[in-house]
């Protein structure tokens, strides 16, 4: 059985749940927070997550990971067959890595766990969500999926990555990362609707205060 190493906090952990359970497949959940244990680096070189254990061995890196259940499970397919149709779902999924979730990444201390950012920092990440939204409308379908009339890699990324970003631009800037951009909007409530989705919701609500006092303890 598949084994996906990880913890239900992570917005990557869950993009891997997300592509499992819209597949169908069964795995096993091994709960872990990146580290550099000795034990951990075996699997992770870097000690992060996710990691998934396959029967021919362990892959990192959520992007890697998701074209490798694509390629070895097709059933409900991720990616598109054709080449440009595919190469414009990886586009879009590396435009919301690059432009969205790294750059809001910067201040999740501040917007999600009582911690500061610098002045600095806050303008920088401000205008980088804007100019980040604004590019991925102009590269977006919204019909209503992200790259078009089916669900695909882009819209795991999508949900689990520029849902964080615009609770960064909320929290801290009162920016609505959505305002102009009713596609966005309507796609983002219709993938919260998916019942897989509302499970990965709960195990992560019900995860969040051992994460918390996890980061906390980092903080003192």
């Amino acid at each position: 059985m598949l084994k996906l190493y990880g913890f239900d906090v992570s917005n990557y952990f869950n993009m891997i749940k997300l592509a499992l359970a819209h597949k169908g497949l069964d795995y096993e959940v091994v709960t872990v927070y990146p580290n550099q244990e000795p034990e951990f680096l075996a699997k992770s070189p870097m000690g992060k997550v996710p990691a998934l254990e396959t029967e021919d061995g362990i892959i990192v890196e959520t992007n890697i990971i998701l074209e490798y259940l694509d390629a070895k499970y097709p059933d409900k397919p991720l990616y598109p067959a054709d080449p440009f149709a595919q190469a414009r779902v990886k586009e879009l999924v590396k435009f919301m890595e690059l432009y969205l979730e790294l750059p809001a990444r910067r201040c999740h201390p501040e917007a999600f766990f009582g911690g500061k950012v610098s002045d600095e920092t806050r303008k920088e990440v401000k205008r980088a969500l804007f100019r980040g939204m604004t590019g991925l409308n102009r590269l977006a379908s919204f019909s209503p999926y992200v790259a078009g009339d089916q669900f695909s890699a882009a819209d795991i990324m999508f949900l689990y990555s520029v849902d964080l970003a615009s609770g960064v631009a909320y929290k801290l800037f009162d920016i609505d990362l959505f305002d102009g951009s009713q596609g966005a909007k309507n796609l983002m409530a219709k993938l919260n609707e998916l019942p897989e989705v509302q499970k990965i919701a709960a195990d992560r609500k019900a995860a969040n205060k051992a994460f918390v006092e996890y980061v906390t303890s980092f903080q003192k």
